[in-house]
């Protein structure tokens, strides 16, 4: 049986994401995805974005956590909802993404075409840049950060406009099938923020299905705004965390070896390049991260405010 866009319902999970979430909710509606079929987790958020969301889209369906749970364990809250409801498939979206008004057809046209797809995302252009690509899907393997995002820092073009199999698709647009889901499960509640999408990618590779870019779909993705940006303490102390559980679950030779590498034994070089591009602290959290992973230290959510940590 085809699939239709109505099948689809989308997970969009806050904390403290500003206005940036009523350009993404609109952008949604816009590609065919109404209020009434999308799940906003709210992460205990104190900026008054939930306020901001709830005034301008009532029909949400919408659910409020006490505290910062992490983003697994939100997103699966909303996925656990939409597959209870019927969803098909289920759209994960960062609440700094915008979708092109095609998006999602774009996405459920392919997934309907291909039943071996468990997991679709389009290809996505950087914000204010939209010549420029931010990933075309992404690929495993010897990379710093064990994983590198495909075409970033690239001119988009016809090259990057079809549909095709990568090892993972970035998580801030992913399409899921409802049977792959099911199969392989959500998303790794042991992943705070970031990494899970890669860790989603190879268990859906291992239980027989495909990650497919879906080159024609497209959107576009402020990176990281939950957590200040591209390159700062937050995000590579949680990358450095993510990391050590993710060699510990899929960590072949070439993974483990790359780590060493380009994460721990380059590191005090990589601050050094990081000093003058005022990226220091960063660089540090992200070993910090690491360290953390090694010794199983758990993670304090509340230690991610603004002022609560050692480097931010």
């Amino acid at each position: 049986m085809s699939a239709k866009i109505e099948d689809v319902f989308a997970v969009v999970v806050n904390w403290n994401g500003g206005p940036a979430n009523l350009d993404c909710l609109q952008a949604l509606i816009e590609a065919g995805v109404p209020a009434q079929r999308t799940l906003f987790i709210d992460n205990g958020s104190q900026d008054g974005s939930l306020e901001l969301v709830q005034a301008r889209f009532g029909d949400l369906q919408v659910l409020v956590n006490p505290s910062n749970l992490g983003y697994g364990v939100a997103a699966n809250q909303g996925a656990r909802q939409a597959l209870e409801q019927g969803a098909r498939f289920v759209l994960f979206l960062n609440n700094d993404a915008l979708l092109d008004p095609d998006c999602v057809q774009q996405l459920v046209n392919r997934g309907s075409e291909r039943g071996s797809a468990g997991l679709l995302g389009p290809r996505i252009v950087v914000p204010g840049e939209p010549a420029r690509l931010w990933a075309a899907g992404g690929r495993v393997g010897f990379h710093p950060n064990l994983s590198k995002l495909l075409g970033q820092g690239e001119p988009d073009g016809p090259a990057w406009c079809q549909t095709r199999p990568v090892d993972y698709v970035p998580g801030c647009v992913l399409l899921a099938r409802r049977e792959c889901l099911e199969q392989i499960g959500l998303f790794d509640e042991g992943y705070f923020a970031y990494t899970e999408d890669v860790d989603l990618g190879l268990r859906a590779v291992a239980g027989g299905w495909e990650n497919c870019l879906v080159g024609v779909a497209r959107a576009v993705h402020r990176a990281s705004s939950a957590t200040g940006g591209g390159y700062n303490p937050r995000r590579k102390y949680l990358m450095g965390l993510g990391s050590v559980r993710f060699l510990r679950t899929h960590g072949g030779f070439a993974g483990w070896a790359g780590f060493w590498l380009w994460d721990v034994v380059a590191l005090p070089l990589v601050w050094l390049c990081a000093l003058p591009r005022g990226n220091g602290r960063a660089v540090v959290a992200k070993g910090l991260g690491i360290l953390h992973g090694i010794l199983g230290k758990a993670l304090d959510p509340g230690k991610l405010d603004k002022g609560k940590g050692l480097f931010w």
